[in-house]
């Protein structure tokens, strides 16, 4: 079983534009494609894991969303790096859609998306790391036994003065790419740096 890393995609991989309805919507923040590499180098599986209500709600459809991960795909891989799989929650219980309005156990926090790619993907979840920029990565990271860092990109930032009762992070950073830089100091496998 295998350490990983599970990114949320809007506001913690990419800008944050409401519901991604285009993929000409789509744009990376500067810093997410030497991220996620230094990850991958580090050899730690890279997840994303993002909820995808708009499909529940009729503003877009899964076709979309597969075609939209191909997207960031090909861009990551154009710049030497890769996500190793991708999992998304389609539902919301007050969806329009019958297909997809109800309660699941995949919407985040509910810990459904980390159980499949954990299964999928040989992952031990609580030598892993959650990274997001909402509180509901930060529980989902708990429900798993991972650490859990909140970005304050996307509504990280406002997140942070918000904070709900009984939830901590175990880092609150600026961006992906400070996230990166402290699960590197901290994962089991990299050289011990005194700095970290």
């Amino acid at each position: 079983m295998k350490p990983a890393v599970f990114l949320d995609r809007d506001g913690t991989m990419i800008e944050d534009v409401g519901y991604l309805d285009a993929i000409a919507r789509v744009a990376f923040y500067p810093f997410t494609i030497d991220s996620i590499r230094a990850l991958n180098r580090a050899g730690l599986i890279v997840v994303v894991v993002t909820n995808q209500s708009g499909v529940a709600r009729g503003i877009l459809d899964e076709a979309l969303v597969e075609a939209t991960h191909q997207h960031l795909s090909a861009m990551l891989e154009a710049g030497g790096a890769r996500v190793d799989g991708y999992y998304y929650c389609p539902h919301h219980p007050r969806g329009t859609l019958a297909a997809f309005a109800r309660e699941c156990d995949c919407r985040k926090p509910a810990r459904g998306l980390i159980d499949r790619a954990a299964a999928d993907l040989g992952i031990d979840p609580a030598r892993s790391f959650m990274v997001g920029d909402k509180w509901s990565d930060i529980r989902l990271g708990r429900a798993v036994g991972a650490r859990a860092i909140l970005v304050r990109t996307g509504g990280g930032a406002v997140e942070e003065r918000n904070p709900p009762a009984g939830v901590s992070a175990d880092a609150i950073v600026d961006n992906l790419a400070a996230a990166a830089s402290w699960i590197l100091c901290r994962h089991e496998s990299a050289i011990r740096d005194p700095q970290c």
